[in-house]
């Protein structure tokens, strides 16, 4: 079962799909009677995400390939399933939630671990090779270790789970901002002897990542969590339990947050707030109310008509 609405493709239309959306790639089926995947392409922010679901053994491409397809660098969000990414002989393996840059012009190797699902910004190539000068685009996951990579992984997290209100002048300038953030990330990691392995135990920050892209889903429930980690329900209580959270507190509190920026956005004003609500996943709202007012100290009602009239 796929794990987006879209429908599975046969394995020859989704490489085609694929090739046309990322450019020349190769893939090898596990087998293709039991094959699932799906693409889609959406555009927000001025950036084009490439939504890829698949259960393929390898998807692939030489430099050969890939010598003439300089158009894009890659900022691969792992959404579902587990993942190992191959450039220049570097491994990096990809958990729900992380994410990796790399260059489209090397060649590279995707290896799924059953069925997985990412999405994919394509930024300017020209502009991140720019950022980065003389020093080479390089091959690596974003670690959450500085101020740059946590503003960097704000602004994706909110770009794959929601369209972004903005102005057409405004949106050519966010793929700017993304790029001008990489090389201080990359200069961070590099200043760090042992920044993947301290990439590798990060896997609190991993399921707060995955949260945050999944947000607006029904189904943020432990179960689904502590499957999507390989994990059992107790090993993701304890491990909330060791940063003295709870794992349903966490997320309502990140509901309500989300709820909080829009009821003080000018731009949504004429939405209701039980629209707000159940878009983040209350579906009571006497309990949104109730709820929010603990969180803020003020009803939605009230905390909407503050904010607009700070904003006004």
């Amino acid at each position: 079962m796929l794990t987006t609405n879209a429908t599975s493709l046969p394995f020859d239309v989704w490489l085609g799909a694929v090739r046309q959306t990322c450019g020349p790639f190769d893939s090898i089926p596990r087998d293709r009677r039991s094959f699932q995947g799906s693409v889609s392409k959406r555009c927000n922010g001025g950036i084009d995400i490439a939504n890829i679901v698949t259960n393929a053994e390898k998807i692939t491409s030489s430099h050969a390939q890939r010598c003439d397809e300089d158009r894009y660098c890659f900022l691969i969000v792992q959404k579902q399933g587990h993942a190992t990414l191959v450039q220049d002989g570097t491994h990096i393996t990809l958990r729900p939630g992380e994410m990796v840059l790399m260059d489209s012009i090397r060649a590279c190797d995707i290896i799924p671990h059953g069925l997985i699902e990412h999405d994919s910004l394509h930024l300017s190539r020209r502009e991140v090779a720019e950022r980065f000068g003389n020093v080479a685009i390089p091959f690596m996951k974003i670690t959450a270790g500085c101020a740059s990579s946590q503003i960097l992984q704000l602004v994706v997290n909110r770009m794959v789970t929601e369209p972004l209100a903005a102005a057409e002048e405004k949106e050519r300038g966010i793929s700017e901002s993304l790029s001008a953030l990489l090389p201080a990330i990359y200069q961070h990691q590099a200043l760090s002897p042992a920044f993947l392995e301290q990439a590798d135990g990060t896997l609190f920050i991993c399921v707060q990542q995955f949260i945050d892209q999944h947000l607006h889903e029904d189904d943020i429930r432990p179960e689904r969590l502590a499957s999507a980690f390989h994990m059992s329900v107790r090993q993701l209580y304890r491990l909330f339990e060791q940063h003295g959270e709870t794992v349903c507190r966490y997320v309502q509190r990140r509901r309500l947050a989300r709820c909080a920026e829009e009821l003080g956005s000018p731009i949504l004003s004429r939405r209701s707030i039980t629209q707000i609500a159940y878009k983040w996943g209350f579906t009571d709202s006497a309990h949104f109310s109730r709820s929010f007012k603990r969180e803020f100290a003020s009803s939605p009602r009230e905390y909407r008509r503050t904010r607009l009239e700070h904003a006004a």
